[in-house]
């Protein structure tokens, strides 16, 4: 009998102890998740300050208030998703993070993959947006990238892309051809494409205008952009007629990471589905992208 009673007892503290465990676990999420909702919403609050809006930012958004959300009425969800289609949604919402997250693996590592021999014949800077007439500082992150290159092969030309987009009171090309002007770079190496709105475009307008150099698509070129963005640049410059592409990826502000890798992943599966930038039912929001 009092054998009995003592696992009666080791039972009911065994259970309350898990009961508590239970409760501290659900505390330390709560903390982790108002902490982020905290930090993500004074970011977009300051990044929307400071930067052009962007596909990027509104995926800060939609975690910033994911977040919210979910520490607000984490009761109700989690007894939502505890059995039935609520338990089903919260797999299928723990699996399409983890092919996220893949994807994000591949968008950081695919930017080291084709590494240039210095010795192309020209360089397709792509732009990254102005602040008025000044280039972002994703975009200085390429410039600066570019002028290194030009330093170590400066028989290269070096195309700058962009045209003026919402917020610019000039277009890009014209703004990153003054940029590498004023470090030295002679203005007849410099061809300057100002009509682009894509990154598709870009390359493409490069192609042409490099044509028109006399530089043809079958030259070696180097493809200068953020690492995040390098597969897709390598990718579309092939699309458009390019045969021997490499890509030199630019380093990118801590404060970027997360806006600029979460956008290119979308970006990444909007360009296996659909390839062309100019088509597709995302067309008309290829600006913000």
């Amino acid at each position: 009998m009092a054998a009995a009673e003592r696992c009666s007892a080791v039972c009911l503290l065994t259970g309350e102890s898990m009961k508590l465990y239970g409760k501290g676990l659900v505390n330390i999420k709560l903390i982790i998740v108002w902490v982020l909702a905290v930090y993500f919403l004074v970011d977009s609050i300051v990044r929307s300050l400071r930067s052009n809006f962007n596909f990027g930012m509104l995926i800060m958004y939609a975690i910033t208030a994911g977040l919210w959300v979910y520490g607000l009425f984490h009761r109700q969800i989690d007894a939502f998703c505890a059995a039935g289609v609520g338990r089903v949604l919260r797999i299928g919402f723990f699996c399409g993070v983890g092919v996220f997250c893949a994807l994000l693996a591949f968008v950081a590592l695919s930017g080291y993959t084709d590494q240039p021999q210095g010795d192309e014949k020209a360089v397709v800077v792509l732009g990254a947006g102005l602040r008025k007439d000044v280039p972002s500082k994703l975009l200085v992150c390429r410039l600066e990238k570019a002028l290194e290159y030009h330093e170590e092969n400066p028989d290269a030309v070096i195309v700058v892309t962009g045209g003026q987009g919402p917020g610019e009171t000039i277009p890009e090309g014209v703004a990153m051809a003054k940029w590498l002007a004023e470090r030295g770079v002679p203005e007849e190496q410099i061809i300057v494409e100002d009509k682009s709105t894509s990154t598709e475009e870009n390359l493409l307008f490069a192609r042409r205008l490099l044509e028109e150099r006399g530089i043809a698509a079958t030259e070696p070129i180097v493809v200068v952009t953020n690492a995040f963005h390098c597969y897709r640049g390598g990718e579309y410059a092939r699309m458009v007629g390019f045969t021997d592409v490499d890509a030199l990826p630019a380093s990118i502000g801590l404060n970027s990471i997360m806006p600029c890798y979460f956008r290119e992943v979308f970006a990444v599966l909007y360009y296996w589905v659909f390839k062309s930038s100019r088509t597709g039912w995302m067309l008309q929001f290829v600006g913000i992208f």
